[in-house]
């Protein structure tokens, strides 16, 4: 009975530390994340193998796990950038990205997990600064912005897909131009609608004076064809035509031969 403690204590010791052991080996990767193992006596990070995925892992306690978010995230940034005739232009922007999780390895031994401040915000200002500097304000301000947005993404990402990382958007919230210079746009935007609006109403002014114009000569046209045509033998001839209808008629009449001023019959009613 006196022996029980002195064999038991050992035992109490060595479950304490086994319990510490598996605490420290034991590796839980939580939901949208992925994990880079680093063998402290076996040559580092591993990069030949994939990176460990969602769950519960068991790992030598000598050695680490690196455990990056593989979601999409996104990053906001106001940045500073110069027009091309040399004024301060705000940007707001932001980037959709994520790790690239086949590659994980070599991001974490080539870069590390601080890759969005040593890469992608860096490649991101500075491709703005690129492409803003090939417009001016105008352009910013009406017709371009559609225009930067696709070539700050284009050339951003051409560098970031040789660094291990996914870029999938790069969105150009809002462009901020110096108070005056906006006011100076609206007031000359504003003109330009104006002239636009003038000329429209005078094309159409022009057009329906034109279709007026053509419609009067058509009519006078006709009018003249017509007064060349009624010679004084055809007006004689239609004048015949109508006495003759009109003696058919049931209407008591009488009818004068040749008295009229230029030959016609003269009718005569009974009213």
């Amino acid at each position: 009975m006196e022996r029980l403690p002195k064999i038991g204590l050992p035992i109490i010791i060595g479950l304490v530390i086994l319990v510490i052991a598996i605490s420290k080996s034991a590796v839980t990767i939580g939901s949208g994340e992925a994990g880079v193992l680093y063998k402290t006596f076996g040559g580092g990070v591993v990069t030949d193998e994939p990176p460990l995925g969602e769950g519960f892992h068991i790992v030598a306690p000598w050695n680490k796990v690196h455990v990056y978010e593989v979601r999409r995230q996104e990053i906001f940034e106001k940045m500073k950038v110069l027009s091309s005739n040399g004024l301060d232009i705000q940007l707001d922007a932001s980037a959709w990205y994520k790790p690239d999780v086949k590659d994980l390895g070599k991001l974490h031994q080539e870069i590390g997990d601080d890759y969005l401040q040593r890469i992608i915000l860096p490649t991101i200002r500075s491709a703005a600064r690129s492409v803003v500097g090939r417009y001016t304000p105008e352009q910013l301000y009406s017709s371009k912005r559609d225009a930067i947005q696709k070539e700050i993404f284009e050339e951003t990402k051409k560098i970031v897909d040789d660094q291990y990382i996914v870029l999938d958007e790069i969105l150009v919230r809002d462009v901020t131009l110096p108070p005056t210079i906006k006011q100076a746009i609206e007031r000359k935007l504003k003109q330009e609608q104006e002239s636009l609006e003038y000329e429209f109403r005078l094309v159409t002014a022009q057009k329906e004076a034109e279709r007026q114009r053509i419609e009067a000569q058509g009519k006078a046209d006709a009018n003249k064809i017509l007064s060349a045509s009624l010679t004084d033998k055809i007006l004689q001839d239609k004048g015949i035509e109508a006495t003759v209808k009109l003696s058919e008629s049931s209407n008591s009449k009488v009818i004068v031969i040749g008295s009229g001023d230029s030959g016609m019959p003269i009718i005569l009613g009974n009213q």
